[in-house]
């Protein structure tokens, strides 16, 4: 027979989950796959304990991972896409116009905003960081600014335009789970997304200003420029594949199609354009280019992409979902928020506690989708109960779910984010300037009851059921 998990067993996957991924990423350098497994295995002892058979248990796992299977497939696609845009000279073009015009006083912020742009239109910050992302980053690098910081605006603007486009799963995730519908999310989000990017856009304007005046340097981009030139066929034209993928999300076309089509057809301007051959081009696909141009800097970041390079976000991202699957089917995360549920009597309390929920998802598995839906599930009915629009809900989750967990260390976005753009997690973390400034400004709006919306859904319920009667 199952039994109710206590608070204390419910805490045991996350405190071995926190301490082993704690002393995996600070002391053993060995990343988060084992502190997972870990924390699938006392998940499981807990749900034994509580009666759970283990087919019932393997079965959660498996949903869990369900979950997660458009978001692999867009991953492998998104590996073959840096391989064909690299190839094909349209990551080199966009480094190489870049080098040559945009100012250095001004480029920390335009990171932030064209890789933002990028990703309100493609709905996915993964393939704004992979693609115009990787072009920032050695332009920057070209111009002498740290790293760290170039990845902390470009990792900002892909998740400001991930955050508000209609076409991002999360941005359509939140407000299904929440039961509103997705065009009041994105207005609603529009007052903590606004101001938290405007002020991340000040500071980078700041610290990037300071920077440029000591660090430029002429001779190193005029090195790169070079260096790409000796191996690339270099035309304006070349940029018009980031112009059409633009287009056709625009257009609302599923995004797993628009980026494979964009993939293939960045392999076939490498064939007619570069010169490559078919074989080459299926290599490139599947594990990358491999190329030496005699500049480090040209080649450290031209000499990556394929699906293969996908290979561990994608097992990261499994073994995460089937964790998060478990913490959901054996009632243990609703077994940690139960107490604070019943306590909560005002909108700040539980804006704040949803926030705090979300972040606790978020550290405890890495994963995006299972930081949104399970809080997203646990709190909707106290929303309504205390009729606040589930809006604020979707809000909140998105929040910290969407855009705070890039502030994880071992969760999948910063784990994706710092293998595509070779910067470490813990360097570029300090410099996410949006991810902390999200959550804090629905904090505040949760205490002064500024943009949080009422709804009667009391009139709701009666509305339908009068309507059930008619019919």
């Amino acid at each position: 027979m199952k039994r109710q998990v206590s608070i204390s067993l419910a805490l045991l996957p996350i405190l071995a989950l926190m301490i082993a991924g704690a002393a995996s990423i600070l002391v053993w350098k060995a990343g988060m796959f084992i502190p997972l497994i870990i924390g699938i295995i006392v998940t499981v002892l807990v749900g034994v304990m509580n009666g759970y058979r283990w087919d019932e248990l393997q079965d959660m796992m498996v949903k869990g991972v369900a979950k997660a299977l458009p978001a692999i497939f867009i991953l492998l696609v998104i590996g073959m896409i840096v391989g064909t845009w690299i190839s094909s000279g349209v990551i080199p073009a966009m480094i190489y116009y870049g080098l040559s015009f945009i100012h250095p006083s001004f480029f920390v912020p335009a990171a932030a905003i064209v890789t933002g742009i990028v990703a309100v239109t493609v709905g996915s910050s993964f393939t704004s960081i992979a693609t115009i992302g990787l072009a920032f980053m050695v332009i920057g690098e070209g111009m002498g600014f740290s790293p760290a910081l170039i990845a902390g605006a470009v990792i900002s603007g892909a998740f400001f335009g991930d955050k508000l486009s209609p076409l991002s799963d999360t941005t359509n995730i939140a407000p299904a789970m929440a039961d509103t519908d997705l065009f009041s999310h994105v207005r609603h989000m529009l007052w903590d997304t606004i101001p938290a990017f405007l002020i991340a856009i000040v500071l980078y304007l700041i610290i990037g200003h300071g920077s440029a005046a000591q660090s430029v340097d002429t001779g190193n981009i005029d090195t790169i420029l070079t260096g790409i030139e000796n191996i690339f066929l270099i035309h304006p034209l070349l940029l018009l594949l980031p112009v059409f993928t633009i287009f056709l999300m625009m257009k609302r076309m599923p995004a797993l199609p628009a980026l494979l089509f964009v993939g293939l057809l960045g392999g076939l301007i490498s064939i007619f354009v570069q010169g490559d051959t078919i074989a080459g081009m299926v290599n490139t696909m599947t594990s990358g280019v491999h190329i030496e141009s005699g500049v480090e800097a040209v080649d450290s970041l031209l000499n990556g992409g394929g699906i293969v390079s996908m290979l561990n976000t994608i097992g990261l991202l499994t073994i995460a979902t089937a964790l998060g699957g478990l913490l959901e089917g054996t009632h243990i995360f609703e077994a940690l928020v139960r107490p604070f549920v019943h306590k909560i009597k005002s909108s700040g309390s539980l804006i704040a506690t949803t926030i705090v929920s979300t972040f606790i998802v978020a550290f405890a598995s890495g994963a995006q989708f299972l930081a949104i839906i399970l809080p997203t599930r646990t709190f909707v009915q106290t929303y309504k109960d205390l009729n606040i629009d589930t809006k604020n809900l979707s809000r909140c989750v998105e929040a910290a779910g969407t855009v705070g967990i890039t502030l994880v260390p071992w969760g999948v976005p910063a784990v994706f984010a710092a293998n595509m753009l070779g910067v470490p997690a813990e360097e570029f973390i300090p410099y996410i300037f949006f991810a902390f400034l999200v959550p804090l400004i629905n904090i505040l709006y949760g205490i002064t009851g500024w943009t949080i919306t009422k709804k009667d859904y009391t009139s709701v319920a009666e509305s339908g059921q009068a309507k059930e009667v008619a019919s």
